[in-house]
């Protein structure tokens, strides 16, 4: 080794013994740390569950069915040309709102016309005929008695007579018929509605073919609404079989916040949908606003019935264990289990038989780590945290 190569340079005494000192601190820190965190907690148990709570409370429940329907009219026309002809005149105007009877369009009715007045001239031609004919029935009678002819000319005049009778009755056949044909140029109304949009614009040949006819007419009030429920739902619809007009439906707009009219029900079909699982219903609802409209989908609300002064938590109250349902009562600062019997309940409320009574603290959220006897916290409810309402 070259004697005057520079020897390596170790740390120097002053900064070495500064990192030992750095290393020493920060061991004893977390040290320190770790026996904190490691110190058992106080005496006294596990902290509190934080819970939330209502107030159970007692009030009428009605009993309500939900579903989604359609409104669909109960009279709904397509207003089709009954003769063949030319479109003349339209004398109504879309979205008019009609009556029975009302005049709405006219076909050139000048052939039909013609056959009426032709079907006239041919009846009174054969009723000059039939006069002249019985006449001579008159004449031949009474040579007959004097025997100045044979009966045999009786017996024809007889005939002619009944045969020009026939041909008379057949005239004003053909001219009853004419008649209607001329009344189909003429056409009205068959219901109260509101007229939709014109398919065929006057000038244009209109037959009695034509599949999508002139418009439609179409009633507004009263309305229906045609909807369907869950067949699990049939044992609360059986005290209605035998009279379902005795039960309200509230029409709803699709989004179930907005009353749209009140109404009854009016049928309950006789089988259950096999490939839907579900049971057809119609109610009718007074329409005079039009705030129900044909095809438009609504939230439908059926009252099977009435719960009154019945007691009454929150349907989140009630849990399921095996041995049935249960609350969470609050007594005390503690979770005390209490067996509970449910009467009717939906998704919003059930109405409790026994178990609970009015006035008592039940836990409504935080079940999820709760035992029996935990000590709880409630951290939101109490006087504001009782049922609000039913359905609507």
């Amino acid at each position: 080794m070259d004697a005057h190569a520079p020897h390596p340079r170790g740390p120097r005494p002053g900064k070495l013994g500064l990192l030992v000192a750095v290393v020493l601190l920060v061991a004893a820190c977390g040290w320190w740390f770790t026996r904190g965190d490691s110190k058992p907690r106080a005496s006294g148990g596990p902290a509190p569950v934080p819970v939330t709570v209502e107030q159970v409370s007692r009030r009428d429940v009605p009993h309500i069915i939900q579903g989604i329907g359609t409104v669909l009219s109960l009279h709904s026309v397509v207003v089709r040309a009954q003769v063949e002809g030319i479109f003349t005149e339209l004398t109504v105007k879309e979205g008019q709102q009609v009556n029975p009877g009302d005049l709405l369009a006219r076909i050139d009715d000048r052939a039909i016309a013609a056959e009426v007045a032709q079907a006239k001239a041919e009846k009174a031609r054969n009723e000059a005929l039939l006069h002249a004919a019985r006449l001579d029935l008159e004449r031949y009678a009474n040579l007959v008695k004097d025997e100045a002819i044979a009966s045999q000319m009786v017996d024809q005049q007889k005939a002619q007579v009944a045969q020009l009778e026939a041909i008379v009755r057949a005239n004003e056949a053909a001219i009853a018929a004419a008649q209607v044909r001329l009344s189909f140029t003429r056409i009205t109304s068959p219901v109260k509605g509101r007229v939709g949009l014109r398919r065929v614009d006057p000038g244009n040949l209109v037959r009695t073919s034509d599949a999508q006819g002139l418009f439609t007419v179409t009633q507004l009030d009263p309305i229906a609404v045609l909807f369907s429920l869950p067949q699990d739902d049939l044992p609360r619809l059986r005290a209605l079989l035998k009279d379902p007009s005795g039960a309200s439906v509230t029409a709803y707009d699709r989004a179930g916040g907005v009353a749209l009219a009140e109404g009854r029900l009016t049928m309950i079909d006789n089988q259950v949908d096999p490939a839907t699982g579900t049971i057809p219903l119609r109610a009718e609802f007074a329409n005079p606003d039009g705030r129900l409209w044909p095809g438009q989908f609504v939230t439908v609300e059926l009252k099977t019935g009435e719960s009154p002064g019945a007691t009454v938590v929150s349907a989140r109250t009630v849990q399921r264990g095996l041995q049935g349902p249960f609350v969470f009562r609050v007594q005390d600062g503690k979770a005390t289990v209490v067996p509970v019997t449910v009467g009717y309940a939906d998704d919003e409320l059930a109405v409790v038989a026994s178990g609970v009574a009015p006035g008592d603290t039940v836990i409504s959220d935080g079940h999820s780590r709760l035992k029996p006897g935990s000590a709880v916290k409630v951290v939101s409810g109490g006087d504001d945290g009782a049922v609000k309402g039913a359905s609507r």
